[in-house]
């Protein structure tokens, strides 16, 4: 276990900017001289910056730092990817274990050029990605038949995953999304709905739009790609068939379900209460005598035993603590929806196994719950009856604005956010299911907030403390390498994909252990039905496009178990099986809520929420993330840093395999706040929808491209008595220049210059 010291020296003075960029002259140009040229750089002490315009990447052999040789040299080269022994993890089709570094993407299947098609690929190889999730809209437009599909959605999806593949780069299919689908659609698919309806839960019960599904589903993955030449159901690059995207009868949606479809949801309702009681008759006796404020449910529905029919309670009140008669109804409710949908799940794993021969790996969804305490784990189970658990959770500050949902503007309001003094906010604090991968499948620390490059370390330290298998960030373009201008759901940026090298290369090459379960939960499903609480849940995730408010909330479990143990190490549930055999490490020696301090069990990992610090100390990777202005010296096993940016990201971590004390070839990797030109914010007070008061920013001018990257004012000193050379890299790897360094016995010291984004020592 390795020791970390971290020492305080006020006496330091701040480190002078090295150097200005070019930024006056634009402002100038802008029309905007009469602002500081600096003053975007909010808490940065008016810090300089340089101007990100990287070449285009040329892909040059001889670059310094280039990942595509972590990747086989075509995707499914050895076989399918499948999973492990115990079913926890994933595994090549050679059997040796992978973690994927991943990204979502709406974009690449609407990319016609197979020449930008095969650079994008190779671009986000050289950066460490071996999978991207495509997002194929299978269904066909508004006046199509329900059998129809968007062919140019499956050509585009296919000539993608040849690009892909030949990079060595998996994908993940998701061919359907309900939020996609509107009443016209059902309409056109002679599908009962009312004007208005949306789709959202049809899927789990509706045999007409399940009807479709299998035809859109044969028509993507049966016919022979003509890019790879083979079926993508033969196809061993494609890791992953997600059947859907965020939908659930678990979920708020689910209470716009009416008309003809709650009457037959109600008439399906009703054969399972005879399948499980016997009669109706016997099912009224099992729950008891109803008030009559009990028998109002969704859409005016009835109990009517004469159709079969019985009445269902609107998605809210699965969340509300019932007792009595409501309370035993509305277990055989809830146990009834997880059925269908488990169901459903079961049914099209069958059919895409045994009717198309697809031999991937299967997930059922990645949506969450009206009540993370209550459902959560209700939701989870359904997807038992496929390999993958999935969900998708981003970070994100408060952010208000006409166009909050999925872009920010002039005059908006927000927070910068940071992970390091909210952990309980982490999109990385997951519950995961024994005997299952577990996956991420949308996330990003979500612009305006300017504290994002934590992300892609916070995400490579604590997915492996934890086992989850994969992050996928969304989301990327094409065409262009970066995203240039600024975007809320934009994470082609130098403090994100910028930060993905060092990040990837420690995640993927397994420098950092996995941790014991701190927490080993066994539920029975009549807990799950009942709503009974779990030993721990995870904190409401927050998305502005279906959530109300501005933020997540807490959760409001009462428990033992300090929700803080996600940060310590794994924490796991079994379904079906023995309360008795639960387990809760003592958590004192790892969480000082005093010192506002959090260890993860390896030793490895270390947090202080309440200054904003995390540092990683494993014998290949070292490195902090946060506000390390607050802490000069930060001391790890091999390595110290001295920095008086407010807040910035360093890595060091072997290119080589060998540790840090003996690598014959280091990557240092620094991120720093960046916005684009012109960034101006100033101080707002705001109240969120809970009238409490925020503390944050009024965004005064977006700006434009470039990105101003704040300089880089850091000394580090790594314990290596071999390394000699310090080799600035331009944003392509390539070598920019050498930097000076000085040697005290076996220690190498370097002043990084003030764009570094990545330095090789050597």
């Amino acid at each position: 276990m390795k020791r970390i010291t971290i020492e305080h020296d006020s006496s330091r003075p701040a480190s002078t900017p090295l150097r200005r960029s070019r930024i006056a002259l634009l402002w100038a140009l802008l029309g905007l001289a009469v602002l500081s040229p600096v003053a975007f750089a909010q808490g940065e002490g008016a810090a300089s910056t340089w101007d990100f315009e990287p070449e285009r990447d040329a892909f040059a052999a001889d670059a310094l730092l280039d990942l595509r040789s972590l990747n086989e040299a075509v995707a499914g080269e050895s076989g399918f990817v499948r999973r492990s022994t115990d079913g926890n993890d994933l595994v090549l089709g050679n059997g040796n274990p992978a973690r994927f570094w991943s990204l979502t993407s709406f974009y690449f299947k609407d990319e016609p050029d197979t020449a930008k098609l095969a650079h994008n690929a190779r671009w986000l190889a050289k950066r460490g990605v071996n999978m991207v999730r495509l997002f194929p809209r299978m269904i066909g437009g508004e006046d199509s038949n329900l059998t129809d599909i968007e062919t140019t959605e499956r050509d585009g999806t296919w000539r993608a995953i040849a690009a892909f593949q030949k990079e060595g780069v998996y994908t993940m299919i998701t061919p359907f999304w309900a939020h996609a689908v509107n009443s016209k659609h059902l309409t056109s698919w002679k599908i009962p709905g009312d004007e208005g309806q949306s789709a959202s839960g049809l899927l789990f019960f509706d045999e007409t739009m399940q009807r479709g599904y299998k035809a859109w589903m044969k028509q993507l993955l049966d016919p022979k790609n003509p890019h790879t030449g083979i079926r993508l159901a033969d196809d061993p690059s494609i890791a992953v068939i997600q059947l859907q995207n965020e939908d659930s009868l678990l979920f708020w949606t689910a209470q716009g379900i009416r008309g003809e479809q709650m009457r037959r949801l109600e008439k399906l309702y009703g054969g399972f209460l005879v399948k499980k009681y016997g009669s109706f008759d016997q099912a009224t006796a099992a729950w008891g005598t109803a008030d009559p404020s009990e028998l109002q449910f969704q859409d005016n529905g009835v109990d009517d035993a004469t159709v079969g029919s019985a009445g269902l309670y609107i998605t809210w009140e699965m969340t509300q603590d019932r007792t009595g008669y409501k309370a035993k109804r509305l277990a055989d409710q809830l146990q009834f929806l997880a059925e269908k949908m488990s169901e459903f799940n079961r049914e099209m794993t069958r059919y895409l196994r045994e009717e198309l021969g697809c031999k991937q790996l299967i997930n059922a969804g990645n949506w969450k719950t009206a009540d993370e305490v209550r459902l959560n784990d209700v939701e989870r189970w359904t997807y038992t009856s496929t390999d993958i658990i999935a969900v998708n959770r981003y970070y994100t500050g408060i952010h208000t604005g006409p166009r909050a949902g999925w872009d920010f503007d002039n005059g908006d309001l927000f927070t910068n956010a940071s992970v390091l003094l909210d952990p309980r906010s982490s999109p990385l604090n997951i519950k995961q299911v024994v005997g299952f991968p577990f996956m991420i499948t949308e996330s990003a620390w979500v612009q305006p907030s300017k504290y994002l490059t934590e992300g892609p370390f916070l995400t490579a330290a604590y997915s492996s403390l934890t086992g989850i298998d994969s992050l996928f960030w969304l989301g990327i373009g094409n065409g262009d390498e970066w995203q240039h201008g600024p975007g809320k759901w934009r994470v082609g940026t130098p403090h994100v994909v910028g930060q993905f090298p060092a990040s990837a290369l420690m995640f993927r090459q397994g420098y950092i252990k996995q941790g014991a379960p701190v927490v080993h939960e066994e539920r029975p499903l009549e807990d799950l039905w009942n709503r009974r609480d779990p030993l721990i849940a995870e904190d409401k995730s927050f998305d502005p496009n279906r959530d109300s408010g501005s933020s997540g909330a807490k959760s409001t479990l009462s428990s033992t178990v300090n929700p803080l143990a996600f940060l310590v190490g794994p924490v796991e549930v079994k379904y079906g099986g023995d309360p008795a055999k639960n387990t809760v490490t003592d958590l004192t020696p790892f969480i000082d809520p005093a010192a506002q301090t959090i260890r993860s069990i390896t030793g490895e990992i270390s947090l202080d929420y309440g200054q904003g610090l995390c540092t990683l100390d494993t014998p290949k990777a070292q490195g902090a993330t946060g506000f390390l202005k607050k802490f000069p010296s930060i001391k790890l096993s091999d390595i110290t840093l001295s920095s008086s940016n407010e807040y910035a990201t360093v890595s060091v971590v072997s290119m080589d395999g060998k540790p840090i004390r003996q690598s014959a070839k280091l990557l240092v990797q620094v991120g720093t706040t960046v916005r684009t030109t012109g960034w101006q914010d100033e101080d707002a007070t705001f109240q969120d929808d809970s009238k409490t008061e925020i503390r944050g920013k009024r965004i005064v001018s977006v700006g434009a491209p470039p990105w101003q990257v704040t300089n880089v004012t850091a000394t580090l000193v790594v314990n290596n008595p071999s390394l000699k050379t310090a080799t600035l890299l331009d944003a392509n790897g390539m070598a920019q220049r050498t930097v000076p360094v000085t040697r005290k016995g076996d220690a190498l010291s370097v002043e990084l210059p003030a764009e570094t984004l990545y330095l090789v020592l050597q």
